[in-house]
């Protein structure tokens, strides 16, 4: 899994976890499992009914335009999201990180046939390798990408980081915190990297400096981390 970093209007980098091409493979048979059975399910019905040609032509429209139109619709109505890609909890965002416009997922579905389509995927597969940033050739025309949801488990994610040898603390104030206050941080802006919400990072950091009574000159996630990173200098003591 490709990690990437994204500059947004804040000036706030965000490291986004590009989608792993296996996940979006197993994320295509999933869908395309759903696909066939419901192609198969409207067939048998449609074999049990007794219709004119026009009545047959108008049915195969009917349930054919669901198929045809399955990866626009979820995507656009589900934030990004199929079933596929919702069973393997990655989505389709922007390049900073925010949620696409209709006119993005329509740019990237209608090149499908391109990526998809032709060379049975073997084209969205080279250049999601090759790009570095998770894209697909629709993906570069509609700037988005496709992202991991996945929790990864490190000790980044628990309450104590490493401290480096010589460390020098730059907020005291930190020790006014507790635990669970710490936690509750680490929790909020992790889940604010993972969905794009730089507002969330952004009102996160400016609690925080208010809670401690400072004002703070770097970025908000650089300030975010440096609190935890004092909070947890002064604990290891």
């Amino acid at each position: 899994m490709d990690n990437f970093q994204i500059e947004t209007a804040q000036n706030i980098g965000i490291q986004q976890n590009s989608a792993s091409i296996g996940d979006r493979i197993l994320a295509f048979l999933v869908d395309l499992f759903i696909i066939i059975i419901y192609t198969i399910i409207s067939m048998l019905l449609l074999a049990g009914l007794e219709a004119d040609r026009f009545g047959e032509m108008v049915y195969y429209v009917v349930i054919g335009l669901p198929v045809f139109l399955y990866y626009l619709l979820f995507e656009t109505f589900w934030g990004g999201k199929t079933p596929g890609k919702a069973a393997l909890k990655i989505r389709v965002v922007k390049l900073d990180g925010s949620r696409p416009a209709f006119s993005n997922y329509l740019i990237r579905w209608l090149l499908r046939i391109i990526d998809i389509s032709i060379g049975s995927g073997s084209i969205a597969v080279v250049t999601i390798l090759l790009n570095g940033k998770g894209q697909r050739l629709g993906d570069m025309a509609a700037k988005t990408t496709v992202i991991s949801e996945k929790r990864k488990v490190s000790l980044a994610n628990t309450l104590a980081v490493e401290i480096p040898e010589g460390y020098v603390p730059k907020y005291p104030q930190v020790t006014v915190l507790k635990d669970r206050d710490v936690q509750d941080i680490k929790e909020i802006y992790r889940t604010a990297r993972v969905k794009g919400r730089h507002d969330v990072v952004i009102a996160l950091a400016e609690k925080t400096a208010s809670v401690l009574g400072v004002k703070f000159e770097e970025k908000p996630m650089a300030f975010i981390k440096q609190v935890i990173e004092d909070y947890n200098y002064f604990t290891q003591q």
